[in-house]
């Protein structure tokens, strides 16, 4: 069987789905599937209510939009993440501060966040890397003393939990995508959740071109048009059938590899923040005194595909000034992290094989127990 790093699982009733959407003809962005899968999403996470988006950064830049973060604020974003977090900060007008993420975890520094807070902050995006929540209690208390927003980056995470509670639903807003390698796919797409259910309308109502209906096309504010198409949400009504296989899948991958891979010297996996449950969306390691390409290269050769972990954010060009403090444990991670195979598509054999020829490759490299 081939290995896939992050390919989607699609089947049967994915297509049945999907045809059931285009025979009823509503395949655009009026119908019913997408209040479905609206609502499905919801219950599924015990959010008060969540809106169907284009994207994960979609997602974001509205949750910004309707806390009305814009010219003159702050939000703080962590260094080491996908560009998506950061860019709808700079959509809504507002100053990204890119601060630096805990050296064990990857996630929001607790500590690095007290030093970047300034009167001018406005809100702060915790992102949940690679499904791994970060310590919300401590940003939850911060933010709770501040009155600062959080809008929960959980485009990595659907499935994880803080203490429980499943993540995207702890701060103002939770943003998830559904991009192609996700835990569950519309192709494209994104949800919001939102701890207040009217605001939740609200965001309903930003997204679709802030029409108001009762008078036909009038549109008394600026809006967007980042509404899911029936098409999308019926694919994932699809997915949400298998969620918890998926779910289950990723984390038993997640212990073949730290199973493997323990006791090697200078290889470390992401670790669950304490009080977490990770989604394990992509098992990912860091090595020590060994080249990541090289190691990848040797990889690819024996048929197991990685990926490099996300590049900083502030070693991006137009970011550079954002980063107001040094950021060394995004940087050596990124140095020295690599992504794992962990596509559901994947069995539970091709998974243990690829763990043990990382295992060997590691050991040819250099890593000895």
């Amino acid at each position: 069987m081939l290995l896939l790093l992050d390919a989607p699982n699609l089947g049967e009733r994915e297509k049945e789905m999907l045809l059931q959407c285009v025979d009823s003809t509503y395949v655009s962005t009026a119908g019913p599937f997408v209040p479905e899968f609206e609502e499905r999403f919801a219950r599924y996470l015990g959010a008060p209510a969540a809106v169907a988006v284009q994207s994960g950064t979609a997602a974001i830049h509205i949750a910004l939009e309707e806390l009305g973060v814009g010219a003159g604020d702050e939000v703080i974003v962590p260094a080491l993440s996908f560009v998506a977090s950061v860019n709808p900060v700079l959509y809504a007008g507002a100053f990204p501060v890119l601060v630096d993420v805990d050296a064990d975890t990857w996630t929001l520094g607790i500590r690095k966040v007290h030093e970047a807070i300034t009167p001018r902050t406005k809100a702060i995006i915790p992102v949940n890397l690679y499904g791994n929540p970060c310590d919300m209690d401590a940003l939850l208390e911060i933010c709770e003393q501040r009155n600062i927003a959080i809008v929960e980056d959980a485009t990595e995470s659907l499935g994880g939990t803080w203490r429980g509670k499943p993540t995207g639903t702890l701060g103002e807003f939770g943003c998830f995508s559904f991009n192609g390698n996700k835990l569950i796919t519309t192709g494209g797409g994104g949800m919001v959740t939102a701890r207040d259910a009217e605001r939740a309308k609200r965001v309903k109502f930003l997204v679709n071109q802030a029409r108001d209906a009762s008078k036909g096309y009038y549109h008394p504010e600026l809006g967007y048009n980042y509404r899911m198409t029936n098409l999308e949400a019926s694919l994932g009504l699809a997915q949400m059938e298998r969620i918890d296989f998926f779910l289950q899948k990723k984390r038993m991958f997640a212990r073949i590899y730290k199973e493997a891979l323990d006791g090697l010297p200078g290889v470390a996996l992401q670790k669950e923040t304490p009080g977490a449950e990770s989604a394990w969306w992509l098992p990912s390691i860091t090595v020590e005194h060994v080249s990541v390409p090289e190691l990848q290269e040797a990889l690819r050769e024996r048929g197991v595909p990685t990926r490099r972990i996300f590049s900083p954010l502030h070693t991006y060009p137009y970011l550079q000034k954002h980063a107001p403090f040094p950021c060394p444990n995004a940087e050596r991670i990124y140095e020295q992290g690599l992504n794992l195979p962990a596509s559901t598509a994947n069995d539970e054999e091709s998974v243990r094989r690829a763990a043990e020829i990382v295992r060997t490759v590691l050991l040819e490299k250099g890593a000895h127990e």
